[in-house]
């Protein structure tokens, strides 16, 4: 199925690890050019390495999403490097306190990772749609997560901001859907990766069994009982981003195996 993503231009936050990169080469494997912002760049240079490699310009900028002068700066420099941006895509974020209830948590804490999942995706969304809506047309996928879509205890700032996220994703979309841009949100589950093995080697520790056991018993909980990878997210995220998805719009779509059902 074409996707219809060549010479597209793709701006995508936290492309530097994990479904970040997945999706950042994903994009390039259909062809469309990449702005990446972040703040750490050695890695993301790494990833736009491999993007141009697949035969697409990119361009690497820094970017603290949750400054709005970075944020604009860096949405001008993809418009001045390829004349528009057609896809946003919002993955940088962070988990905030692990295992603390809503009482042990500090204000600072709550503020922290509300103002980096929350306020980064609404001050990138605010600096790309101007452009979007003066071109006629747009493409924003924000990655949310299943704790926004059930509640958490111990994970109470980070499943809030992922629950505000979902509130943001809808309003824009009926803000801006008159300007043929769709808005939608992808909510990955657990996924493989270096958080996932660190809670398998917790759960394994706590219960006195092994490492493969843990895992086996943690897909239990999914109906289709496996774990997500970065590329069955960078699957979803693709389709929404593309024009296969035209039609579809102020939505959460969960990449989870079946867990949130």
């Amino acid at each position: 199925m074409d996707l219809e993503l060549k010479d597209k231009t793709a701006f995508v936050t936290g492309p530097a690890k994990g479904m970040g990169r997945a999706i950042s080469l994903g994009l390039a494997q259909e062809g469309a050019n990449l702005v990446l912002a972040g703040r750490d760049l050695a890695p993301i240079e790494d990833v736009a390495k491999e993007a141009r490699a697949l035969g697409v310009n990119t361009v690497v900028t820094q970017c603290d999403v949750t400054d709005p002068d970075d944020v604009e700066a860096s949405v001008t420099k993809g418009i001045e490097a390829f004349g528009a941006i057609d896809i946003l895509v919002n993955v940088a974020g962070g988990t905030g306190p692990l295992g603390k209830s809503g009482i042990e948590t500090t204000p600072e804490e709550f503020d922290q990772i509300v103002e980096l999942n929350l306020k980064g995706c609404f001050l990138t969304m605010r600096a790309v749609l101007p452009g979007m809506i003066e071109q006629g047309g747009g493409r924003i996928v924000n990655v949310g997560g299943t704790f926004g879509m059930r509640g958490r205890a111990g994970r109470l700032s980070y499943s809030s901001s992922k629950w505000g996220l979902r509130g943001l994703t809808k309003s824009f979309a009926l803000e801006v859907g008159p300007h043929n841009i769709n808005v939608n949100c992808v909510a990955p589950g657990m996924v493989d990766g270096p958080r996932f093995q660190s809670v398998c080697a917790t759960m394994a520790e706590q219960l006195g069994i092994s490492h493969d056991e843990a895992r086996a018993k943690h897909a239990e909980d999914y109906a289709l009982r496996r774990v997500s990878t970065d590329e069955d997210v960078a699957n979803a995220v693709l389709f929404f981003a593309s024009e296969r998805s035209r039609q579809i719009t102020g939505q959460d779509l969960a990449v989870d195996g079946g867990w949130v059902i």
